[in-house]
């Protein structure tokens, strides 16, 4: 059986408390404000997260290989799914051009 543990409630600061904090902050050259226009150039973490997108989007699909097929491209290590995919291309380019 799991426990989770009970967090402390979140205190806001009163005004006061607040000004003294935004005073004290802003006398710190190390912690200065951020300006208007850092400001209009942040970004959501949100869209910042993850692989950028690619220009040509792979598919999906679920396919058989023979054994020897996998575990030749396992073999030669990271990336062998990219490699493999590249090895494809290839055919598909070289016979698309034979039609």
């Amino acid at each position: 059986m799991s426990t989770t543990a009970k967090r402390p409630a979140i205190r806001m600061p009163t005004v006061e408390e607040d000004r003294a904090i935004t005073t004290a902050a802003k006398a710190d050259p190390d912690a200065q404000p951020l300006t208007p226009k850092q400001l209009a150039a942040m970004q959501p973490i949100k869209s910042l997260r993850g692989r950028p997108k690619a220009a040509s989007k792979k598919l999906l699909v679920s396919v058989r290989y023979s054994p020897e097929v996998i575990d030749y491209f396992k073999s030669t290590g990271e990336g062998w799914q990219a490699r493999m995919d590249g090895v494809l291309r290839r055919y598909v380019a070289r016979h698309s051009r034979e039609g």
